[in-house]
């Protein structure tokens, strides 16, 4: 049986009109015309990207990891190109406490197996004491390289919160590119698949269909209770967190505002 959009027996209030498949095919080819111009685009980005000039650095500035003070050229680990994460710090903070956006970075970027195949290194960098990284770095269950950079200028130090590119030629380093705003997101796939979705983010400045529920604060999801219920009160945790052996409910998360 087809129905029509107007046929009020399959109408769904706040959702999109109920088609038969040659119909929303049709819809379906109508988007990827615009899809398909949007992938281009992004192609013809990442080549403008890619000509951007580099601005060289002291490649012997010294970040502390897990061995001590190193040469931040070490973090190339021998290969050409590094990308980091500058995962933002919260001094003193508990474990629940720290930056639930940076965590949602760094979770989906637990293991760089493909980016060394071709190769291209993978560090996180934050402003925290190495002491306290350690423990968190711990706790989380973390497996790539993280480093302090207390104290270091940018562009290996500075302003966090971004993901920054870095090129090495012999022990020349270079500079090459770093992220703004929303410019994390390709490596968060649950992005990419909640747009997909029919509620989308579920954020508030979405566009989605008339009637539909207003949505939330952005990124309400990031942190929950023991449950699982979203909050971002004083029990919650970074979701990720809930999984680490030995993580319970608490009743502070101990911030006192980002040190950059």
């Amino acid at each position: 049986m087809t129905t029509t959009p107007d046929d009020p027996t399959t109408a769904l209030p706040g959702r999109p009109p109920v088609v038969d498949l040659a119909t929303w095919q049709a819809a379906r080819d109508e988007l990827l015309v615009r899809e398909k111009a949007h992938t281009r685009e992004g192609d013809a980005i990442a080549a403008a990207r890619r000509r951007l000039p580099m601005v060289e650095f002291d490649g012997t500035v010294e970040v502390v990891g897990p061995d001590g003070p190193v040469p931040f050229l070490d973090l190339f680990q021998g290969r050409d190109e590094l990308v980091v994460y500058k995962h933002m710090w919260h001094d003193g903070a508990p474990h629940q406490g720290q930056c639930e956006g940076c965590t949602t970075a760094a979770w989906h970027l637990k293991d760089a197996v493909y980016l060394n195949a071709r190769g291209v290194s993978f560090a996180i960098l934050t402003t925290g004491r190495w002491e306290e990284v350690a423990s968190y770095v711990e706790f989380m269950g973390y497996t790539q390289p993280w480093y302090s950079v207390r104290g270091v200028d940018a562009p290996v130090g500075g302003s966090m919160g971004s993901i920054t590119c870095f090129l090495r030629d012999g022990d020349r380093v270079f500079l090459t590119y770093s992220t703004t705003g929303r410019g994390n997101e390709p490596v968060n796939g649950s992005f990419g698949l909640l747009d997909m979705t029919p509620h989308g983010r579920g954020e508030a400045w979405e566009d989605n269909p008339e009637g539909r529920p207003e949505g939330r604060s952005a990124c309400w999801y990031w942190r929950s209770d023991a449950d699982g219920n979203a909050t971002w009160g004083p029990t919650s945790r970074p979701v990720p967190q809930w999984t680490r052996p030995g993580a319970t409910p608490v009743e502070t998360l101990g911030r006192h505002g980002h040190h950059h």
